[in-house]
């Protein structure tokens, strides 16, 4: 009989099948820790701009959470694959680098995900780097409510790029700095500039100690092997158990208090007869 969804291996080689799943992982891990560092209000849904959005994976994890949010990307092809993939956000194409398109105090906060370092090359004779990057952070700045935070997870080439870019962030009037996650791994260093926009936060202390589940590529200490994913398109599964006890383990990391009477811990204490 014939199935009507296609099965991975006749999508493409195993080792293809496997990466793409790899990047899929990795991509929801860096965009946990992204939402982790915006410091939302807890159990409010909020209004979020995803920069450099792809194909939307970033915004599958911003719907799972239960906020609203809106994607941009310089793309065609891959908004195009966001559509296919009927993602929960708007969508947007445009150049961030020409600035964004929207009403000041728009949304209550942003991230993105692998996308600012780009600003830094001059593809075109016409780029300036220093110009781009002050005009995609003044125009963001516009687009978030007061009080705001961006975070941004970048790959910086070199010590000049990230002083470029922190020293146009700052002319636009964000303040803020950058977050080192595992600063001594060669492996799962990972670099996120967490912005404030009119006000002077306390900047989140990077993570320190990494996980030993060696099946997850850059491993990364707040979140774990989760199955959010169904049919190759980011999907996320019901919020069990383990979903619950894994928020509860951030909002610790927040300093958050965390109450102890939900159904699975009562069920752990229930004393069995």
């Amino acid at each position: 009989m014939a199935s009507s969804c296609r099965r991975p291996e006749h999508m493409a080689p195993p080792e293809i099948v496997s990466m793409i799943s790899r990047m899929i992982e990795i991509q929801s891990q860096m965009s946990e820790r992204a939402v982790e560092l915006l410091n939302l209000p807890e159990d409010q849904p909020c209004f979020l701009l995803d920069v450099g959005c792809g194909s939307g994976l970033s915004g599958d994890y911003l719907s799972e959470e239960g906020h609203f949010w809106v994607g941009v990307d310089i793309s065609t092809a891959m908004l195009d694959v966001a559509l296919d993939r009927e993602v929960e956000g708007d969508l947007v194409l445009g150049d961030m680098g020409e600035g964004l398109p929207f009403r000041p105090g728009t949304f209550d906060g942003c991230i993105s995900i692998s996308a600012l370092q780009w600003l830094c090359n001059a593809d075109k004779k016409t780029h300036s780097p220093p110009k781009r990057l002050y005009t995609f952070f003044s125009t963001l700045y516009s687009s978030l409510s007061r009080g705001a935070r961006a975070v941004f997870q970048l790959y910086p080439e070199n010590s000049e790029q990230l002083e470029l870019i922190t020293s146009q962030a700052m002319k636009a009037g964000f303040s803020g700095g950058m977050v080192v996650d595992y600063p001594n791994s060669t492996k799962a260093k990972k670099f996120f500039l967490c912005l404030f926009a009119g006000f002077s936060g306390t900047l989140p202390k990077g993570l320190v100690s990494e996980t030993v589940d060696r099946d997850v590529p850059n491993q990364v200490q707040f979140t774990g092997q989760r199955s959010r994913f169904r049919n190759m398109k980011g999907k996320s599964a019901k919020k069990g158990k383990d979903w619950v006890l894994e928020k509860k383990e951030r909002r610790r990391r927040q300093g958050r208090e965390v109450r102890a009477d939900t159904k699975y811990t009562a069920r752990q204490r229930r004393p069995h007869f």
